[in-house]
């Protein structure tokens, strides 16, 4: 089996409701999966959070996200690389 990531993107974001420093958020990702030589299109929405601090940009929290997604499919991608 092959995985390979073909999108990934912050669908939504938003401030933590009771913590000052944090947002919470969505990311999506598309994977599609090779077997047997055949492909499958995979839709993943990630749930993630990341600190903040005042001198952040959205593009800065946007890019916070997306790394702690990243993080996430790595893991997942080597549990299925070994099953």
């Amino acid at each position: 089996m092959t995985y390979q990531l073909i999108d990934i993107a912050v669908a939504q974001k938003s401030a933590h409701p009771r913590l000052t420093d944090r947002v919470t958020g969505k990311v999506r990702a598309v994977l599609t999966e090779t077997r047997d030589g055949r492909e499958q299109r995979h839709e993943l929405a990630i749930p993630v959070w990341t600190n903040t601090s005042g001198s952040m940009s959205e593009d800065d929290i946007d890019m916070a996200l997306l790394v702690k997604a990243a993080d996430i499919l790595g893991r997942l991608k080597a549990k299925l690389d070994h099953v």
